[in-house]
Order: C-alpha cells, then structure tokens, then sequence
C-alpha cells in the first residue's frame, strides 16, 4: 500500500492486476487518516483527532462518532496491506509495516542527497534532488488543510519543499548551470517574494549569464519590498552579492561563491 500526502491526500492498493485507490470518500474519514499519517508511529489523543474533524460545531456524540470513523478505516486497511491503527493509551497511532509513505521517501533521498553534496558528488546529489522532488504533485494535503495539525504539518511540508529546491538549485550554479534556471528562479521569486535566498540565486544566475543589470534590478525589487513591507533590509550575504555585481568581482564567476556567500 502506498500512502501519499505530497499533494492531494492518497492511498493506493498496488497489486498485479493493477493498483487500487482505497481513498476515503467522507473528507472527516480523510482528515482522520491525514492527521495519523501526520505522526506516523505515535500516538495521536481522542481529543486532538476531534478538534481536527470538527473544528466547530462539534456533534453532542462526537467521540462515538469517532470511533465509528475510526473502525472504518480499520477496515479499509485490511490484512496484507501493511498499515494497521492500533490504539494505544489515549489515542490511536497508525504503523507502516510494509506500506510506504510519499514523505518518508523524500525525506530519505533529500538526505542521500546532502550527503553525497557534502562529499562533492554534485551529479549524484542533484539527481537525488531530482528523484525527490518528483515525489511532489501538488500542495499537501489540498482541501484538508484547515484544521489546527494538519495546517501545520502541510506547513513543514512546504517549508521541506522550497529548502529542496534551493538546495537542488545552489547544486545547479556550482555546475555551472546558471542559464538554466534562470526561468526557475524568476518563477519562483514570482512566488515566493520574501525568499531572500531564491533572489540572491536569481542575481548570480544572472549575472553569470552576462545580465550585470537583470541582477542589480532584482535586487533593487527585493529591497523595496523588504522596506515596504517589513521596513527591513536584504540580509548581510545579499547586500555583499549586491556590491560584489555593483563591482563586477571576478570572485562571482566561480562555482564557491554561491555555497560560501
């Protein structure tokens, strides 16, 4: 059974004769199963389950109601499929015994990733990232998200998403494929505005890519935002970049700048 929350929330049942979606129907049935696949292997209370599913307006008959929910799901998780919800003490903890979960499969090759980036295979790291990010296929757990855990948790999601992509990102200048991504990290800068560290990759891609001016007005556009909208300035390694382009530092041509600066 493959679980994936990386996206829409999903299960599915792989087997010979082709995979089966084993999805809940009932969104309270999927929140249900977003908040155990949250914390996988622990134990999840009762009433951190209800405040989930109801966020208001909770039924008079709420932990009844629960538990039928919760004997539901058992079901659909039926022998062979590798996942169980046990109940334990307060609450209830759901174990992967065979089944795979889209995040423990990211989380795992992000980190043969930075391992083989700080051992200086920067092939080998970049096409982890790649394999990574492929696991991504939309926001997480879209439509279920609006409850006190699960909010936070697509939170931590995201934030694991955009630190895999700068990483995958930094890997790619100090291969030299700063014209590459310059369509990338003008999208992403588009959409992430307050991301000092995708402007700061957007100014050396490119100025590597002979665009001395596209650098200095991306950096001019982050810092009025940041006044405008924080009355801050860029960070320290920002506004050196700045000076650095402002000087045409032939440091900037070299591959150290964009992991060191």
């Amino acid at each position: 059974m493959r679980f994936s929350v990386l996206g829409p929330l999903d299960v599915v049942q792989e087997g010979e004769l082709g995979d089966r979606s084993l999805l809940p129907t009932a969104t309270k049935k999927r929140k249900l199963l977003a908040v155990l696949l949250s914390r996988v292997g622990e134990v999840v209370s009762t009433a951190a389950l209800m405040d989930e599913i109801w966020d208001e307006g909770r039924p008079r008959k709420a932990r009844a109601a629960l538990h039928v929910y919760l004997a539901q799901l058992r079901n659909g998780l039926a022998d062979g499929t590798g996942a169980t919800i046990e109940t334990d003490g307060p609450g209830y903890a759901l174990r992967l015994d065979g089944a795979s979960l889209d995040h423990h499969d990211f989380s795992d090759l992000v980190g043969s990733a930075r391992k083989r980036h700080a051992a200086g295979d920067l092939d080998a790291a970049a096409s982890y990232f790649e394999q990574a990010l492929a696991h991504w296929r939309g926001s997480p757990l879209a439509g279920l998200t609006d409850g006190p855990v699960l909010s936070v948790y697509a939170t931590c999601l995201n934030e694991e998403y955009v630190q895999a992509v700068e990483s995958r990102l930094e890997i790619d200048l100090q291969r030299g494929r700063h014209r590459e991504v310059v369509s990338e990290l003008i999208r992403l800068v588009h959409d992430y505005p307050l991301r000092e560290a995708f402007h700061r990759q957007l100014m050396i891609a490119y100025y590597r890519s002979e665009r001395q001016a596209d650098a200095l007005s991306c950096f001019l556009e982050l810092r009025g935002r940041l006044q405008e909208e924080l009355g801050v300035e860029p960070c320290r390694p920002i506004q050196q970049l700045h000076r650095a382009v402002l000087a045409a530092d032939p440091a900037l041509d070299h591959e150290t700048w964009s992991a060191a600066s």
